[in-house]
This record gives structure tokens, sequence and C-alpha cells, in this order.
């Protein structure tokens, strides 16, 4: 085979290898993470400073900037993060994606095939989730090192090449060159730790006197500091069809690496003589590796340190480049689930909270609406109607994405076992809230065929009905609560609620039956009025498969924990009172039943009291 046909192949396996170890080992230390990774997140939403130290610590674990700029973007379109707090964690993700280039770094020749192996081993042999990430973890690092190594052995021949030595001159010469060199070079890989993992291997290798490096360091910053402009291009990419906060976003990001490699590069002959201050000493080709980590860190570190303070400025740049406000959407909240987020379960989990959130909040507003439809004002009744199509609309559209982004999740891999049975269980809490719209949807084409055959249920029955509507809401608050923040003592409370709620039923059956027989409403609309009742009974079946959610431990993923713990005095309050009429009507529902007869009120007052949740 060709000599320059083998470098080729051989940089290019070097590469994939380099790749796909450092893919692994990212997928890997996220499920080794697991949970505490939520906690790295939950300073997102803090000031500037621990923003970007979440930026750092996320992007150390992902072992890509870009990955977390991707992320940050989708909490930015998704509006859970504002643009000061993203463009923070942005620049906490360029110093964070230099520990790949440390790591690069180490002379680690003579251990990567028994790391290969102990890594292979404990994830074959162990059986312990724990572990076996672990496991991957060493075995895709050693991958890693081993496609370095790959690319180190096939360009020493590059070394002696004069059309390369020549290149390496004009770069030195004419650092413009090297900026460009690096730019195409990244935008080409789509990763500035491959790109940079090569430059530390191709200036390890030794110029003619067997000590120096072939191009040097200064000939290496340029190239550096291109790859560090090139890597913006992904960002950008992620922003195309974002929300306009999600391309001031990308933008930010841009103008950070763009204004410190100018800056860099006018201080170039400086900045290499401070680099080579803090580095190791030794021989050229020995240490360059360091030195090129050391600048790399350094460049991210300073321009961190310059722009941090200056926040306001570039927001105030950015919003000048994408000038406008968001567009509102016609079909209910804007939906906070963004793709490009699924790679990170924990931020994708986060995110699938925040959705049901609002799907709940919709699910409200909907029994709410169901409850004025039935209203004796035409006009009142009406309105609520519409009001009620429109909320049943976003509900099935919110379900909808919510199941599609969830199987995403679960097909990605990239789920731990609890992860995995917390997405599961949270898309089952979905399917209630969706289940819970149907029935809905039940009562309001019974409501629709009586009021279209010129009928109407008498008024005690109207009011029973709205009553009984009223209180399922209550109760699907509560269980949406309970799951919400994990609350045990809640969910036991909806469980418990349900025979009660059973009874109530029961008894607005046969006061319904009393007045029938009194004459006070039509015998034809008892089949009816039973529909509605039986839909009503099955809404509190799906409240309580919410609540029993809770008692196998599901919650939300909430990043700020204390806020989701901290209990209002009201809600305190509201739990008394509802213990407290649920006392009252074990105490009096004997005496309810036997006056049944008093159709005109003794069923409403049976349903307050049996759950009152005011």
């Amino acid at each position: 085979m060709n000599e320059n046909v083998k470098i080729v192949f051989g940089l290019l396996g070097g590469l994939a290898l380099f790749l796909y170890g450092m893919n692994g080992m990212s997928d890997a230390l996220q499920k080794t993470a697991g949970d505490k990774m939520k906690k790295i997140l939950s300073f997102l939403t803090k000031n500037p400073i621990m923003g970007a130290l979440a930026g750092a610590l996320v992007t150390a674990v992902l072992q890509s900037s870009s990955a977390t700029t991707v992320m940050v973007i989708g909490f930015v379109s998704a509006g859970l993060m504002s643009l000061p707090q993203a463009i923070s964690v942005i620049f906490g993700a360029n110093i964070g994606t230099t520990m790949t280039a440390q790591l690069m770094a180490f002379k680690i020749s003579d251990y990567i095939y028994p790391l290969i192996f102990i890594g292979f081993m404990m994830n074959f042999v162990c059986k312990k989730e724990q572990l076996k990430n672990i496991g991957l973890v060493i075995f895709s690092f050693g991958i890693l090192f081993e496609g370095i190594e790959i690319m180190g052995s096939v360009m020493k021949p590059l070394a002696t090449s004069v059309i390369f030595v020549d290149l390496m001159a004009k770069v030195k010469e004419i650092p413009i060159l090297g900026v460009a060199l690096g730019t195409i070079m990244t935008l080409v890989v789509q990763s500035s730790s491959a790109t940079i993992a090569v430059l530390q291997n191709f200036a390890a290798q030794p110029g003619p006197d067997g000590v120096t490096s072939v191009m040097g360091l200064a000939g290496a910053i340029p190239i550096l500091l291109g790859d560090n402009i090139g890597t913006t291009i992904t960002a950008l990419l992620a922003s195309i069809g974002q929300s306009k906060n999600a391309k001031r976003t990308a933008i930010a990001h841009s103008i950070f690496n763009i204004t410190g490699s100018v800056v860099f590069l006018c201080v170039l002959p400086f900045f290499a003589r401070f680099v080579q201050f803090i580095s190791p000493r030794g021989n050229e080709i020995d240490v360059i590796s360091r030195q090129i980590a050391n600048a790399h860190t350094t460049f991210n570190i300073v321009c961190t340190l310059i722009w941090l303070p200056l926040i306001p400025l570039m927001v105030k740049i950015v919003t000048t480049i994408i000038r406008g406000t968001e567009k509102q959407r016609d079909d209910g909240p804007v939906s906070v689930l963004e793709s490009g987020v699924i790679a990170q379960p924990a931020a994708a989990l986060y995110l699938v909270s925040e959705e049901l959130e609002h799907m709940a909040e919709v699910g409200s507003k909907l029994l709410a609406a169901l409850k004025e439809s039935f209203s004796s004002d035409k006009t009142q009744s009406e309105a609520a109607t519409e009001q009620y199509k429109t909320y049943r609309r976003q509900a099935a559209r919110m379900e909808d994405d919510l199941a599609a982004y969830v199987t995403k999740m679960l097909s990605s891999g990239n789920l731990t076992q609890q992860q995995s049975g917390q997405a599961a269980g949270l898309l089952y809490v979905s399917n209630n809230i969706g289940r819970i719209a149907d029935r809905c949807e039940e009562i309001a084409g019974v409501h629709e065929k009586i009021t279209q055959g010129g009928k109407s249920f008498s008024e005690v029955a109207t009011g029973e009905l709205q009553d009984c509507i009223e209180i399922s809401r209550k109760l699907f608050d509560r269980a949406i609560r309970s799951v919400k923040d994990g609350d045990l003592d809640r969910a036991r409370t909806v469980v418990k609620k349900k025979n009660k709620m059973r009874k109530a039923q029961k008894q607005l059956k046969r006061a319904h039956i009393a007045r029938v027989n009194e004459g006070l409403c039509d015998a034809s609309m008892t089949e009816d009025y039973s529909a509605i009742i039986y839909s009503l009974d099955r809404i509190v079946d799906n409240c309580v498969s919410i609540a029993e959610e809770t008692l196998d431990h599901l919650s939300f993923v909430n990043f700020s924990e204390d806020e989701a713990d901290e209990e209002r005095p009201a809600d305190i309050i509201a739990e008394i009172n509802a213990e407290e009429t649920l006392e009252e009507h074990e105490n009096s529902e004997q005496e309810e039943n036997a006056n049944a007869s008093d159709a005109d009120g003794s069923s409403n007052t049976a349903i307050n009291k049996a759950t009152d949740f005011s």
C-alpha cells in the first residue's frame, strides 16, 4: 500500500477510535454519575459564577463543550433558562472542554492495553450496573488513548515531509493560516477535542534536529485558536429553527471564541512565553503536548474571567444582532421537549417533568371549563365549551409529544435502569392525564347530546354534577402535586378518598332516582346522568393511578430541590381542612343516607363533605 494512503487510513482509523472512545466514555460517565448530574445541573439557574462552574463540570462529564452547548440551547429554547444564565454556562463549558486536552498530554502508552483489558473485564463480568458503567469508562478511556497512539505513529513520516515542514513554517510566519487550518479541521471533524488531540500528536513529532518540535508552540497556538472557533459551528447548527434566545446563545458562544482568538493572536509571542513559563521544562517534543493543553486551558479561563462580568454587554450585543421577541404558539404552552437534549438523560428527564407539569395545568383547566359548560347561563356555557375544546386539543397534542419524546429517550440506550424506570413512570402519568381528558370528552359528548335534544338537567342535578366535577379537579390537582413533590402522605390521602368518592357518587344516583319519583327530574335522562357519574368515577380511578406512582417512589425531576420540598402554608391548611371534612362525612353519612329523599340539598351536602379540597 502506498505510504501516503497508509497515513490517511491510519489517521482516519485512529480518529475513529478516538471519537468512539470519547463518546463511549461520555455515555458511561453520565450513567455512572446518575442523579449526581441532576445536582450539577441544579447550579445552572443560580448566579453567573455558579452557572460557569456547572458548565465546566457538565462538560467534564460529557467530554464535549458542543454537547453542553446544545443542551443549554435546548433549555433556552424551552424557556427554562434565561439568556444571561445560558451565556454563563457556555463560558464554563469552554473551560470544561480543556479537561480532554489535559488528559491527552499524559504519557500512558505502556498502560493502554491493561486499561482496555481491565475495563472490558469489569463491564463483562460485573453484574452491578454501577460497576459495569465504571468498567465501560475505563475501557473507553483506553480505546481513546489507543486512537491517539495510532494517529501519533502514522504521523511520524509527516515530520520528514518537505511539504508539511514548509506548511508549518508558513503557519509560524503567518499565524492567520494556522487559525484557518484549525477552524477547517474542526468544521470537518465536528469535535475540537479530536482536532486538538491530532494537533498534540503532530506537534510532538521531532524536527530535523530530533529535539525541537516540527511546528513549535508558536505554530501550534494559532491552530489551537482555530479549533476553538471551529467548535462554535455545532452550536450555530443546533440553533437553526430554535427560538430567538437559542440563536442568541449560539452567537454568544461564537463571539466568546472569536474575540478571544483575535486578542490572543495579537499577543501571540507573549502568550507563548507565558505558557512555556507555566509548563514543565524539558525537550520541546517531550513537553509540547502539555504546553498545548495549558495554552488551551489558559485561553478559556482568561476569556471567561474577562467576559463573566460583561455578560450584560454580551446580552446587549446578541440581542442587537438577533432582534425581536418570541412568537407564541396558538395550540397552548410552548413545548419544552428539545430533541437535542435526549443524549443527556438527567436533563431530558427534567424537560419531561416540566412538560408534564404544563400538561397537568391544562388538565386542571380542562376540568374547570367542563364544569362551567354545565352552567344554566347559555352565554357562559357556550364560552366555557369553546374553552374546553381548546384545552382538549392542547392536552392531546402534549400527550402525543410526551409519548414520542420518552420513546426516543428509552430507545437511545443512554438511560440507566433507574432512569428508564423513571421515564416509564412519567409516561404512565402522562397517559393517565390523557385518559382523564378522554373521560371529559365522554362527559362533554353526553352533555352536548342532551343540549342538542332540547333537554336539560334540573338545577339541583346540574349543581350536583358541577360539584362532582370540581371535586374531581381538586383530587386531580392533589394527585399531581403528590407526584411532583414525591409526597407519599398526599398520595395516600388521594387513594383513601377513592372509596369516599364512590359512596358520594352512589348517593347522587339515589338522590336522582328520588327526584325522578317525585317528578322533579326527567326519567329519560337517568341513563345520561349515570353515564356522567360513571365517567367521573373513572377520572377518580385515574387520579388514584397517578397517586400510586408516587407511592412507587416516582417524582418529577426538579433541579430546585429546596423549593420543591418547601410546603406552602396554604397547602398545609388545605390538608387539615380536607381531613376534617372527611371525618365529618364519616360521622354524618348514615344520617344523610336516611334523608336522601330530600333531593334539593342532601346530595350536594354529601358530595361537598365527602372531599372538601378548598
